[in-house]
């Protein structure tokens, strides 16, 4: 019950965490390129190497993309057109919301597969900068790809219960 609790309250907190360090790493790079690269060149000052803000972003920014992506999904707000299945019938609604889970259990799990075998193959190859392992890098599509199955079967059941998608996380 707690690895259910965590899985409800852990990836969104991620997400905001993650959309934090960008977005201060972009306005740390942004700082550093103009303001102090200026400085340091009008006073004759040495130059400050800041190609670690690049990896920073980098690493955020994947991460957040994969586990915002599964997020979006237990919320019901991601990969619909809704504008087209409301129309349809509810037979014809309900059809279309099941393949469509379908679909995204099969994507998570390709995803996480495929990341995993790039996470190994780059396992021994470290980033530049920071000097970390590009695993950590390829990893975030493993976890974001086992989140998607997770969340997608998650709202099937919450399908087969009759319950609609983004409903249950709303309690």
């Amino acid at each position: 019950m707690a690895l259910v609790r965590a899985l409800r309250w852990l990836p969104p907190v991620a997400v905001t965490v993650l959309m934090l360090i960008a977005m201060t790493d972009m306005l740390v790079g942004v700082f550093l390129r103009y303001v102090v690269t200026w400085v340091s060149a009008r006073f004759d000052l040495p130059s400050v190497r800041f190609f670690w803000v690049e990896e920073i972003g980098e690493y955020s920014l994947a991460w957040l993309t994969f586990i915002g992506a599964a997020v979006g999904i237990r919320r019901g707000t991601h990969f619909a057109v809704h504008i087209v299945t409301e129309r349809f019938p509810a037979g014809l609604r309900r059809a279309v919301a099941v393949g469509h889970y379908a679909l995204l259990i099969g994507f998570g799990l390709l995803l996480a597969v495929f990341g995993w075998q790039v996470s190994e193959l780059n396992s021994q190859s470290y980033s530049p900068a920071l000097d970390l392992n590009l695993r950590w890098l390829y990893l975030s599509s493993v976890v974001g790809g086992i989140l998607i199955v997770v969340y997608s079967v998650a709202a099937l059941a919450d399908l087969w219960r009759g319950v609609s998608p983004g409903a249950a996380t709303e309690r």
